[in-house]
């Protein structure tokens, strides 16, 4: 079954899971005056709205390519995502404020052995419904899955809290409805904070994983003429769509249409391998009938990386007839001023080296 398709008849299992649940609890709040059912039902409607949702955005995303947008509409997703966020917490600060007046004016709950046993059995519900849309979504990477499946998990705890209050009642006969609906308010707000924060993360552009990235790059230098693997850059377009491009170095002596044959080769292995496109792949030649450039690189790398916030040295060439010596470095995002130790270093090189013309590009710390 296809990614849609599983997304689509998971969101639909969500939906009539929790219509079921809410039509039952609402009743049940109802019935026994229980602020805390009436709100744990209101919230299985706003897991409702969030499956419709992800079912809504899928449809979206799955547009055509077109010429206004010719990487596709997968980015709806994400826009989705958020939306989700939005009614979770739209979900907590009205029934956080549905609490405070209960809490100021309290009423007088009536639970009945009916109520106990619904709301239990809503713990069970949830748990295995959370689980399941939970898995699914990160079977198919979707966020909006696994979104709706963590807040299905946020529920049951709810729901379990939602019975203790009862049976403290019944035991103690004191009220913790309502303060327990402030509670139960304020982790619903925290959780769509969450979900927002993760979904406007990746809209904004996320730096891509650290295990994808590696994995991308062994990839690369898994061809012999290839000696190392830089500055890979990732744009996803949708969680099936991933452009990039990255930097290689080479030997100095590889021909151009040599070099074309190598591309080719890494773009089909990458896209096989990993199902992301490069784009672009860039060239760094690497000094290899030199042996006076091998020492100056050892000891510019041994001095560069001696420096607190430098991550990497990449990308050296000298070039003899034209006196320039070149390479690329990356600056940790903690250092205090990437700029003035970059001049520093630049500075540090031309005073070792002054018969050469040195320069030095700052790359950005895009991928580990």
């Amino acid at each position: 079954m296809n990614r849609d398709k599983v997304i689509v008849r998971t969101s639909l299992i969500g939906i009539l899971a929790n219509v079921f649940l809410a039509s039952f609890k609402a009743v049940v709040g109802i019935l026994s005056s229980s602020i805390a059912i009436i709100l744990d039902a209101v919230n299985n409607l706003s897991d409702v709205m969030s499956s419709v949702i992800t079912i809504i955005g899928t449809k979206l995303a799955q547009k055509r390519p077109d010429k206004k947008h010719p990487y596709g509409y997968g980015r709806i997703e994400n826009l989705s995502t958020s939306l989700i966020a939005v009614i979770v917490l739209y979900a907590g600060v009205t029934s956080l404020v549905e609490s405070i007046k209960k809490i100021i004016h309290p009423p007088v709950p009536d639970y009945s052995a009916a109520a106990i046993i619904i709301v239990a059995s809503a713990v069970v519900v949830k748990i295995l419904l959370g689980l399941y849309v939970r898995r699914k979504g990160e079977s198919v990477n979707s966020d909006s899955l696994i979104a709706s499946g963590k807040d299905a998990l946020l529920d049951s705890v709810i729901s379990a809290a939602t019975l203790l209050a009862a049976m403290i009642y019944l035991i103690f006969d004191i009220r913790t409805e309502a303060w327990l609906g402030a509670v139960i308010s304020l982790v619903i707000i925290k959780s769509g904070l969450e979900i927002l924060g993760d979904s406007l993360s990746s809209i904004i552009g996320k730096r891509i994983s650290s295990e994808l990235s590696k994995e991308i790059k062994n990839t690369v230098t898994s061809f012999p003429e290839v000696q190392g693997a830089y500055d890979l850059i990732l744009h996803s377009y949708g969680p099936d769509l991933l452009i990039g491009s990255v930097h290689i170095e080479v030997p100095d002596t590889l021909s151009v249409a040599e070099l074309d044959k190598l591309e080719h080769r890494i773009t089909e292995k990458t896209f096989v391998e990993h199902n992301v496109i490069l784009a672009g792949i860039s060239v760094y030649a690497v000094n290899t009938q030199n042996d006076h450039a091998s020492q100056v690189y050892s000891d510019i790398r041994r001095n560069v990386m001696s420096h607190e916030y430098v991550l990497q040295i990449h990308g050296f060439y000298l070039d003899e007839k034209r006196m320039t010596i070149h390479f690329d470095i990356i600056i940790d995002f903690a250092a205090p001023d990437s700029e003035e130790l970059y001049e520093h270093i630049l500075t540090e090189t031309q005073q070792a080296y002054p018969d050469y013309s040195v320069s030095i590009t700052l790359d950005t710390d895009v991928s580990d």
